[in-house]
């Protein structure tokens, strides 16, 4: 028999297994089409470069669809559709890679249709078994912990609500204790409140193998109540932990580390440190570079139409404000005269101005103006994905206007963001706009950055807001 807790332990090597076990269906369902296609067993070169880039995509498109979160909350037939979209967007994506490469005619279009179903099929099989063995494991108590949550205040409600919403880590609340259960509801969530036991060791006992752990849901100025519980439990081997009450705080990519020996909650930091930030950089420079090279043809079109519009520079400089309140010089293509703000001074693009050129307001609704902040991101001003920065004069009108709203300088400004791929730009609410940059920065990875990216070219560039 597996131990209690073994799944939720080892939960990463399990989502490590599904990956791998995806990319090998892939793999065998593009060998198992070309064998009922064709009767040979050896794939040509092409073949196999396009099954390899079929794995590629798979790795990179699946999280986007979250086929490697638990499924304890969504069910089986939610997994499923959230397959099929994802499987779907890999086949659309190689449909387009093969017509952008004018390769689509080297392939059997038998063959890719039949590679398609034996995905589909060998993909939905693998993960209903999977979902259904993992049941069956819970159902015997393969994957779980029972918990009592000593607290029935804010902090050991929240506590239940989460872990309710998440059944995925194996945990189950059995009991809350609270000093004063009588003022307290009955229960939550079918989870009793009752009066903590006036020898909560000899309870514990009492419950045998029936409890896993015990977590400490006080408040920080129950300190001495804190201790009194750990000395009764001095003589037990129960796993006890103290569950931090911050949620009153002030909170952004917090966690908990080890410094000289003494634990520390980081309040709040930047997630680019250590090797986030050396991949940070390294996708920085190379997408940066890869696009300017893409698009000089373009940008030499827009330098002359912008030339030709009116006179002045084909740039227009202007200092904002990135990483750690860092001022620099942005780049633009020059959209308005050059005296544009002479007699208003700084003020907020909104819908229906006339201040633009008639090639500058174009190039504004496309976005296009932005492209020169490309060599910003090369000089190491900014990166591609990030929040906008703005000028110092409104940064410090912000500051004090918008809670939080200097936490969005924890990381490089960008050239696109989350909140700009959600049609929060120009003259639309602040306050969302920084809700967004901060859950960017509070989920950062490399995968949320392509995500970013990808959307960028469908919502990002042409947007109503965009004046």
């Amino acid at each position: 028999m597996l131990p209690k807790g073994l799944l939720k332990e080892y939960s990463q090597v399990l989502s490590l297994i599904m990956r791998v076990v995806d990319i090998l269906a892939i793999a065998l369902s593009g060998w198992a089409a070309f064998y009922y296609k064709f009767g040979l067993v050896a794939m040509p070169s092409r073949y196999v470069t396009a099954v390899l880039a079929a794995g590629l995509l798979t790795l990179l498109v699946f999280p986007f669809f979250h086929i490697y979160e638990s499924g304890r909350i969504k069910g089986i037939w939610k997994n499923i559709h959230n397959l099929i979209r994802a499987i779907g967007t890999v086949l659309i994506m190689l449909a387009g890679l093969a017509f952008l490469t004018k390769t689509g005619e080297q392939y059997s279009r038998e063959w890719f249709i039949g590679w398609s179903a034996f995905s589909f099929i060998l993909l939905i099989i693998f993960r209903a078994h999977l979902l259904i063995i993992l049941r069956l494991m819970r159902a015997h108590g393969w994957n779980e912990r029972r918990v009592i949550i000593m607290g029935a205040g804010e902090l050991g409600l929240r506590l239940v609500d989460t872990v309710q919403q998440a059944l995925w880590t194996g945990i189950r609340v059995v009991e809350i204790f609270d000093d004063n259960a009588q003022r307290k509801p009955n229960e939550i969530h079918g989870i009793p409140i009752i009066q903590t036991p006036k020898n909560i060791s000899a309870y514990l006992t009492s419950k045998k193998n029936l409890v896993d752990e015990i977590w400490l849901a006080l408040p920080l100025r129950a300190e001495n109540r804190v201790k009194e519980i750990l000395h009764e439990l001095r003589h037990d081997t129960i796993t006890t932990r103290l569950m931090l009450d911050v949620f009153g705080m002030d909170l952004l990519n917090h966690s908990v580390n080890d410094f000289a020996g003494f634990p520390v909650l980081n309040i709040r930091s930047t997630p680019m440190i250590g090797m986030n930030r050396v991949i940070k950089a390294i996708e920085d420079r190379l997408l940066a570079a890869l696009i300017l090279l893409l698009i000089s043809p373009l940008m030499m079109l827009i330098a002359i139409a912008v030339k030709l519009s009116s006179k002045g520079p084909i740039f227009y400089r202007q200092k904002r404000v990135s990483f750690n309140g860092h001022e620099f010089e942005m780049l633009k293509f020059r959209t308005m005269p050059v005296n544009a703000e002479e007699k208003t001074g700084p003020v907020w693009a909104k819908a229906g101005e006339n201040r633009a050129t008639k090639v500058g307001l174009f190039l504004r609704k496309t976005s296009l103006d932005e492209l020169p902040q490309f060599i910003n991101v090369l000089r190491g001003d900014m990166s591609i994905v990030g929040p906008r920065p703005e000028r110092l004069v409104f940064v410090d009108q912000f500051k004090n206007q918008i809670p939080r709203y200097m936490q969005k300088h924890l990381v490089k400004a960008g050239i696109t963001g989350w909140a700009q791929v959600n049609g929060w730009r120009g003259d639309t609410s602040l306050e969302k706009r920084i809700e967004y940059d901060l859950y960017y920065i509070e989920n950062w990875s490399l995968l949320f950055d392509l995500k970013i990216i990808f959307l960028t070219f469908f919502q990002g560039f042409v947007n109503k807001n965009a004046y």
